[in-house]
């Protein structure tokens, strides 16, 4: 195949930040061809994340769950993207498994870097330079680059998720949501693990605070996260909403857009909040923030470079935890508030 791709397969992450973040490329690809078709081939529930960006044409999902392997179903799904006939496979993940539908159904070009012995797979192999391309997103978009491209000259764009105001007012009315007061997303889960997770303690204290500023405190999450929410509003006096595991993903998205800002860990919800234009106050602890920070302008960052971070870890192997242990309620909230009087809001 020569020439710019007319109709490219992206095959997606496997993250909900990830995802998120998969957006610049999209954007990127649409900026250098705008009659560019892109389809991506994902996980189920990352579908209605895809149709909020609107750069993309058709989401199909992938026949397997996490860690399944699936030849059959996956090749019936290659059968059927055969009658697509795209130029160009990107595939964004660096498993074995991620590059067998694009090579079954006979994608010409099929890019991505080279891991888990993926040779065949891959015929556009590229080497992931980790010093030029330290950042989820700048390896994201390089895929959607030239060979030739000089690393580190190509913009990143920001992602920008579309916002359903009807399905907002549906939510509401349905989960009785008072719409009277300045609501702040606050997102405490982290799947990663503890390590990732600024104390529960912190986060009630917070809402308290939020509280007395006139506001409240909205809390999103998945099913797995409600008994961190239960805990923080019972610490916060029954103070706060929770909203876990109550939202399905794209409704998630349309609340936290309503929102006046957020406060979240390292998550996927945080990407999301900057994605739909929401102030950020991000809290890192294991991870750090030059790797996958928030994708906006109007972010600030929650982060103590202490001398074992970033650990990567999702348990602390020292057992105290100080890079959030360490985080103040009175430094979140004041950066918060500093957020939220930039965005207009009279406090």
């Amino acid at each position: 195949m020569s020439g710019v791709p007319r109709s490219v397969l992206v095959v997606g992450p496997s993250w909900v930040g990830d995802m998120v973040m998969a957006q610049s490329l999209f954007i990127n690809l649409r900026r250098h061809n705008p009659d560019i078709e892109i389809d991506v081939l994902a996980p189920a529930w990352s579908l209605p994340v895809l149709n909020r960006m609107p750069e993309i044409r058709k989401s199909i999902a992938v026949p397997a769950g996490h860690g399944e392997l699936k030849l059959l179903a996956r090749w019936q799904t290659a059968k059927q993207l055969r009658a697509s006939a795209y130029d160009q496979a990107i595939v964004l993940p660096r498993s074995f498994k991620s590059a067998l539908i694009p090579a079954m159904a006979g994608i010409p070009k099929r890019t991505g870097y080279t891991g888990e012995t993926r040779f065949g797979l891959i015929n556009d192999r590229r080497h992931l330079n980790t010093s030029l391309l330290d950042q989820t997103v700048k390896k994201f978009v390089a895929l959607g680059m030239g060979q030739d491209t000089v690393i580190g000259r190509f913009d990143c764009p920001q992602p920008k998720l579309m916002v359903d105001g009807d399905n907002q007012s549906r939510l509401f009315d349905g989960l009785g949501l008072d719409i009277s007061r300045p609501a702040i997303s606050l997102m405490p889960g982290a799947e990663y693990g503890p390590a990732k997770q600024w104390p529960v303690e912190h986060y009630a204290a917070l809402v308290q605070e939020i509280e007395k500023q006139g506001m409240q405190a909205w809390i999103f999450g998945s099913t797995k996260d409600q008994p961190v929410a239960a805990k923080i509003i019972e610490l916060a006096q029954n103070r706060g909403i929770n909203l876990c595991g109550k939202t399905a993903l794209a409704d998630a998205i349309d609340l936290i857009a309503y929102t006046q800002a957020a406060v979240s860990n390292d998550s996927g919800l945080m990407h999301v909040a900057a994605a739909v234009g929401r102030p950020v106050v991000a809290i890192y602890g294991s991870s750090s923030p030059s790797y996958t920070p928030p994708l906006t302008d109007n972010a600030e960052i929650m982060y103590l470079n202490i001398e074992c971070s970033p650990c990567f870890a999702r348990t602390c192997r020292y057992k105290h935890y100080r890079c959030l242990t360490d985080i103040t309620v009175n430094d979140v909230m004041d950066r918060l508030m500093a957020r939220c009087v930039a965005g207009g809001m009279a406090v």
